[in-house]
């Protein structure tokens, strides 16, 4: 279970990096950006469009509106920058070092006499 929670974590954290090259990207359009904000702001915001005392509907209106807002998105980016930003993201998740454990931060500033 570890293994997919890691696996999980490590895709979110890389579509999160897409959508962040897409949003940089000028060939991107106005309408998409929005539309993207649109549904980061809205996962992220602690206030829902529809109040929680709703039975079920207050429950599930971040697991529609999110994603219709980012589908609405995918269809207005052309698939060309969203390969060109996955190609990137991946690409630099390759290159990228694992972090330092504070072991080796400790080697490191004992190698270079600070501390």
């Amino acid at each position: 279970m570890s293994k997919r929670l890691k696996s999980a974590a490590h895709r979110l954290q890389l579509e999160i990096r897409i959508c962040r090259l897409v949003l940089k990207d000028s060939r991107t359009s106005g309408p998409a950006k929005l539309a993207l904000w649109l549904a980061l702001a809205h996962a992220l915001s602690p206030m829902n469009l529809v109040p929680d005392f709703f039975p079920l509907l207050g429950q599930v209106d971040d697991l529609i509106i999110v994603p219709m807002l980012l589908l609405a998105a995918l269809k207005l980016i052309p698939k060309e920058v969203i390969e060109d930003c996955r190609m990137q993201a991946t690409m630099a998740d390759e290159t990228s070092q694992p972090p330092l454990s504070t072991g080796n931060i400790r080697e490191k500033r004992g190698e270079n006499g600070g501390g």
